[in-house]
């Protein structure tokens, strides 16, 4: 196990310099960085200063050498909007972002692994065909819109919860809520159709002939034994988690990193989307790596070769 961490971190060096030259890549398509940062009314002394500044005058391998070596030391410039650094501007955000996130993640496991068990249980029922459509529809329903109901329903009509925002928890429930439907349906399904395919095994058959309680066989052999694809889609859910935050923070003007990354893409801030675009890269490379972790802790059987 630690051989292979170690092959994992190692792989991490090169997906990481992928990373760098894809950011890189997309903010020089994107248009001249100069001529989005400044306004149309830049004079040729200023737009000549800045591309000095940020070594634009030179060819692009050596631009790319200059941003492979700022990247090192943790600089992605400074935000002309908040005239500081741009990565410390991401940081603070991002414990907000987490916040959210976590919260929408523990939502959606909480709601979707027990519908999901229910319905394998209760296969070809009433119950299985409602979880199923539910599931379907939930996943069909736009992020954005749920966002606006919500704030309708239960802000505005019954002013049970804040508009916007973010201080109590009570600021959290609804945008938290909004985002786990992003990934609770997915959630819901595969741990419906990875619980019936073990519940078909033999070693089910013969535990329950056995006369366990039922709910000892369901949990303890059938579920465990259909934890590793629960695992893979949560945590490929992560992706989904922090896409569906850039909408939903901007709805309920949560201020997380999703909030200031329209922002700055919308004000061109540069300095700040390339940041904030390493930042969540790194993450799901980190998520990743424990995924790959946890397989091994809740099915020692798995060998890495």
């Amino acid at each position: 196990m630690s051989s292979y961490i170690i092959r994992r971190v190692s792989q991490i060096i090169p997906v990481i310099f992928i990373i760098t030259f894809i950011i890189f890549a997309l903010v020089r398509i994107a248009g001249d960085p100069v001529t989005l940062m400044l306004s149309e009314n830049a004079t040729d002394e200023e737009i000549a200063a800045l591309e000095k500044s940020m070594n634009l005058d030179k060819p692009l391998f050596v631009q790319y050498g200059y941003y492979l070596k700022d990247i090192t030391q943790g600089s992605f410039g400074d935000s002309y909007r908040y005239n500081q650094d741009a990565l410390k501007i991401v940081l603070e955000k991002l414990p907000a972002t987490f916040e959210l996130g976590i919260v929408s993640i523990i939502i959606a496991i909480i709601i979707a692994i027990p519908l999901g068990i229910w319905s394998a249980v209760r296969k070809n029922t009433f119950i299985d065909v409602f979880i199923t459509g539910a599931s379907v529809f939930g996943k069909a329903m736009p992020n954005f819109w749920l966002s606006i109901m919500l704030i309708l329903l239960f802000s505005v009509q019954f002013e049970l919860f804040p508009v916007s925002g973010r201080g109590s928890f009570m600021h959290l429930i609804l945008p938290a809520f909004s985002l786990a439907t992003v990934i609770a349906p997915d959630i819901a399904r595969l741990t419906r159709s990875s619980m019936l395919e073990v519940l078909n095994q033999d070693y089910i058959r013969t535990a329950k002939s056995k006369g366990l309680n039922n709910l000892v066989v369901i949990f303890r052999h059938a579920f465990r034994n259909s934890l590793l694809p629960v695992i893979s889609i949560v945590s490929l859910q992560v992706s989904a988690i922090l896409a569906g935050s850039i909408i939903t923070e901007t709805i309920f003007s949560w201020p997380g990193m999703g909030q200031l990354l329209i922002e700055s893409i919308m004000e061109r801030d540069m300095a700040i989307v390339q940041a904030a675009v390493f930042v969540i890269s790194i993450f799901v490379i980190i998520i990743n790596l424990l995924t790959d972790i946890i397989y091994h802790l809740v099915d020692p059987r798995i060998k890495y070769n």
